[in-house]
């Protein structure tokens, strides 16, 4: 993000705390940072990243972050969970792609003609339901080339 789209971020991320009754301290706008230009990322690589951060510090911070709704937990199979900023705050709307090997998660952009026929029926199942669909989120799982590749007996080039 730009100068002042990093502003524009941390304002809304700090009107979100304070919603909570959260003060956004140094940490936390480190944390920002990091995921603006480089999420999804573990903890352990929101770490590298921020070598003065301490874990335990990391770990409280991304649960305030979660619960004010500023970032974005993606659960999958590997050991450690990736985090992003939620979508509502970087105005980018995208799936993931998981390898279930392991455990790399890519941003994808699907076709906005895909993207209306997928809200669509979204919507009519959870009308279905009774309920009102508010967005989705779409993890789509596999492997990724090079796992898929390791898997069919392929030679590891690393």
């Amino acid at each position: 993000m730009s100068g002042n789209g990093n502003a524009v971020l941390h304002e809304a991320v700090r009107d979100l705390l304070s919603r909570e009754g959260n003060l956004y301290t140094s940490n936390l706008r480190a944390m920002v940072d990091v995921l603006a230009g480089d999420g999804p990322l573990t903890l352990p690589e929101l770490l590298d990243r921020r070598g003065e951060l301490a874990q335990s510090s990391a770990y409280r911070g991304l649960g305030v972050l979660i619960d004010a709704g500023a970032v974005r937990r993606i659960i999958h199979d590997s050991d450690h969970a990736r985090y992003e900023l939620d979508e509502r705050l970087t105005g980018h709307h995208h799936h993931h792609l998981v390898c279930t090997a392991c455990g790399v998660v890519v941003d994808v952009e699907l076709p906005i003609a895909i993207e209306h026929v997928l809200d669509k029926s979204l919507d009519a199942i959870a009308q279905s339901e009774g309920f009102v669909l508010d967005g989705h989120d779409l993890d789509i799982r596999g492997r990724c080339l090079h796992c898929a590749h390791k898997a069919a007996g392929g030679v590891d080039e690393n």
